[in-house]
């Protein structure tokens, strides 16, 4: 690990200006991500900022009905706030889904959000990375790939391929509950859509995320609808505790007269974002519940997938984990 300064500001506009001022510097509040990069060497920034004295961890409730997360709120707290519980308990469930207790205690609901790709190929610097060292290749294309991505893929030139995935369970649940991140910068305040935040790799894979230089992640806003009724969350992965997803589902549906009025679905594990297709939602609303109808719609939903070998049992697998979801979310079947 590289040297560092740090520093650890009192009030918000200290913080941005302390990103501002020091090229190179990173906000750290848990640090369960960061702190494995720079062990790894595969982040090195000259400077920590350390924003946990800021009052960013309150719940409240917002003036359209929703709940507003501050961003240094832990996980934890997070999933086992009897409002979250009650009326999002699809968020709930996917946040105790992933990582283990210790982690989700440290963890903060504005560093998930910036969590980077598990891809081996990433941590490791004697291979190529588009992602870790621009244009120097990809070597998880012709090389072990059964973690990574089977959508939303570059994969057409060597200097910007990447089929990385994002790690986020509480970001895939974000997304189905149609979010907005609350962003402060040199520029002032900001909210960004959820469905905006992330980015597919397209030509430039080393950007994760459109936050801008120096703009500092507050709050998650939820908003009013949180399909407490009807919702599932499914998380396939290669043992039960402390691994990430190979594919997740996350579902919120509203019904009326055993037909469905609103439909969200959000995929993890294969894609280098939380994976949303609107249109594919869209073919629920006013259907009734039904395995042919779920099966149609998970068809729609991964419409393009492409494996790259070691990963290509994914389509399948992510195929059987929506229509399972669906079924679970519409009480056709027990949660799992």
């Amino acid at each position: 690990m590289n040297s560092f300064s740090y520093a650890r500001p009192s009030d918000i506009s200290m913080a941005v200006g302390e990103l501002v001022t020091h090229e190179g510097a990173k906000f750290i509040a848990g640090g369960t991500n960061l702190l494995d990069l720079m062990k790894e060497n595969v982040e090195q920034p000259n400077r920590l900022v350390d924003i946990n004295r800021l009052e960013l961890s309150a719940i409240e409730d917002i003036e359209d009905g929703g709940l507003r997360l501050g961003a240094l709120l832990t996980n934890a707290d997070t999933a086992y706030h009897p409002v979250v519980e009650s009326r999002y308990p699809l968020l709930s469930r996917a946040i105790l889904a992933g990582a283990s207790a210790q982690l989700r205690n440290m963890a903060t609901n504005g560093g998930n959000l910036f969590q980077r790709t598990r891809c081996y190929y990433f941590y490791d610097l004697a291979t190529p990375c588009n992602k870790r060292e621009p244009g120097s290749g990809c070597g998880a294309l012709n090389g072990y790939n059964r973690i990574h991505a089977i959508l939303g893929t570059s994969d057409q030139q060597p200097e910007t391929t990447c089929i990385a995935t994002h790690p986020s369970d509480l970001c895939v649940a974000l997304s189905a509950l149609d979010a907005v991140v609350r962003v402060t910068g040199p520029k002032g305040e900001r909210t960004i859509p959820f469905a905006d935040f992330h980015r597919l790799p397209g030509d430039e894979p080393w950007r994760d995320n459109t936050i801008q230089s120096g703009e500092l992640v507050t709050a998650i806003d939820l908003p009013a609808k949180g399909f407490s009724d009807y919702y599932a969350y499914i998380k396939i992965r290669d043992r039960q505790s402390y691994a990430f997803a190979l594919v997740s589902v996350a579902v919120g549906l509203e019904i009326e007269d055993n037909r469905i009025t609103d439909a969200r679905i959000a995929l993890g594990g294969v894609a280098h974002k939380p994976w949303r297709k609107p249109e594919a939602e869209a073919m629920l609303v006013g259907q009734m519940l039904s395995e042919a109808n779920f099966l149609s719609v998970a068809e729609a939903l991964l419409a393009g997938a492409k494996g790259y070998g070691h990963n290509t049992f994914k389509i399948e697998l992510a195929k059987r984990a929506i229509v399972r979801a669906l079924k679970q979310a519409a009480k056709l079947e027990p949660a799992s």
